[in-house]
């Protein structure tokens, strides 16, 4: 840093002492200021005289992974680019041009004593770039079929990513994003006309949209513990297992055996229990009488069990994902103290509209026949190229998906809080202080 080399320093501090001596002390202060200013502006050098140029480095290596998903995708899924036989003389002068590419950015970094994380860097762009230019004829079809698209629709669409995006990265900062984007969720079926093929569907997704986005907005999880909330929570997911349960039961996919039937009465009966250890626990602890000893125990054996029991339920669908509930929500009702214990509720409730709202929304777009969604079983490997190329709405599709999962991680919180956590949230499992236990269930709660 040459403003403060070390003969600088030296002429600094002798300026100074000197200044002192001859007892001219606002000239000595006024020196010292500017001694500091240099001393931390160098040190902000040292902290970011690399950042542009290793930025840049990593930038250049996400882009270039990104182009080449892209591409492969496009290649592999869609019917947009034609198959051209590979150029030999071609790829041979690319790889030996990269190849040069990455000798000289080497040579450059060791003539620099650069650390070796510098040269992963710095040379990972390198062979993601070579595959990306690679696949020129892939990109020449591509531009030419986004050139024959209607200008004012193709602006459009970008327009309405570009704000998507952004309206995610928002989200890692105000949680209060995240209900702008289930608002515009709710309005999908009409902007799209789904509604006007399954107006029943429609009204209760836009419904649970407009109740999921009002979790953002309520304060992250703090220290007033509200446990009626949990206690409603436990009750509200008995009664929609009652009512689920009436329905499988009910449905042409009859139970093969009564081993099924008592998997999901197990869990039902593990819901109630956790339901009522919560607010034992609670009301024990409230009136200074500590945790229950049998609370713990249950608490633990809850824990431990509900995966087990969720890995025991049928593989079709809507089996599984009803014990995918019954199993999470045992657990995370042990671990709450206030409104999150609806969230997730909430959450699964608009997961599984969304799934119906997507079958709907194939047969609106032509892209298959209606699929029987009862039949779907989890252990069969269905490849999606078997049934239709990509089309368009799978870009929807997929930013709903990580959407959705940014909605769950910050929905009622985030990691970060677990650095000021209520310690009530581990109450039904310990009170003794215990750092790394408590650590660990919050975290689990978090996931």
């Amino acid at each position: 840093y040459r403003p403060l080399s070390a003969s600088e320093q030296i002429n600094f501090l002798k300026k100074i002492r000197l200044y002192i001596q001859q007892q001219k002390y606002d000239e000595a202060v006024s020196l010292c200021k500017t001694l500091i200013n240099l001393a931390l502006e160098g040190l902000s050098y040292y902290h970011t005289y690399d950042r542009l140029f290793l930025g840049l480095s990593i930038a250049m290596g996400f882009v270039g992974w990104t182009t080449y998903v892209i591409l492969v995708i496009i290649k592999a899924h869609t019917n947009l680019t034609k198959t051209i036989p590979t150029n030999k003389k071609k790829s041979t002068v690319l790889f030996y041009g990269f190849t040069s590419a990455g000798m000289i950015i080497a040579f450059f970094l060791l003539i620099q004593k650069c650390p070796w994380t510098y040269y992963i860097y710095c040379l990972l762009p390198v062979p993601v770039w070579y595959a990306v230019v690679k696949e020129i004829p892939v990109i020449q079809d591509l531009a030419t079929n986004v050139l024959s698209l209607h200008v004012g629709q193709s602006i459009g669409f970008l327009l309405v990513c570009v704000l998507g995006i952004e309206i995610l990265v928002f989200s890692f900062f105000y949680r209060s994003a995240l209900t702008v984007g289930l608002l515009v969720f709710a309005g999908w079926p009409v902007i799209t006309q789904l509604w006007i093929q399954a107006k029943t569907k429609a009204l209760i997704w836009t419904l649970l949209c407009v109740l999921l986005a009002i979790f953002p907005l309520m304060p992250v999880v703090g220290r007033e513990p509200n446990i009626p909330l949990v206690i409603t929570a436990g009750l509200l997911t008995l009664l929609i297992s009652f009512f689920s349960l009436a329905s499988l039961c009910k449905s042409e996919n009859k139970y093969r055996d009564n081993e099924d039937l008592k998997v999901y009465f197990y869990q039902m009966f593990s819901v109630a229990l956790s339901t009522y250890v919560v607010g034992s626990t609670h009301n024990s602890l409230k009136i200074k009488q500590g945790l229950p000893i049998m609370n713990q125990i249950i608490s633990w054996i809850t824990l431990v069990s509900s995966p087990v029991l969720l890995l025991l339920s049928p593989t079709f669908l809507f089996e599984r994902l009803f014990s995918i509930l019954l199993s999470l929500m045992s657990t995370y009702l042990l671990l709450s103290t206030g409104y999150e214990a609806l969230f997730p509720l909430a959450l699964f409730g608009l997961m599984f509209m969304w799934i119906n709202m997507e079958q709907e929304a194939l047969q609106h777009y032509s892209l298959s026949l209606k699929p029987k969604l009862a039949v779907f079983n989890f252990t069969c490997a269905m490849d999606i190229t078997q049934f239709r190329q990509l089309h368009l709405d799978d870009v929807r599709r997929s930013f709903f998906f990580v959407f959705f999962i940014v909605t769950a991680f910050f929905g009622t919180g985030n990691i970060a809080s677990i650095n000021s956590f209520d310690p009530a949230s581990v109450y039904c499992f310990l009170t003794v202080f215990s750092p790394f236990m408590m650590g660990g269930l919050l975290l689990l709660k978090v996931s």
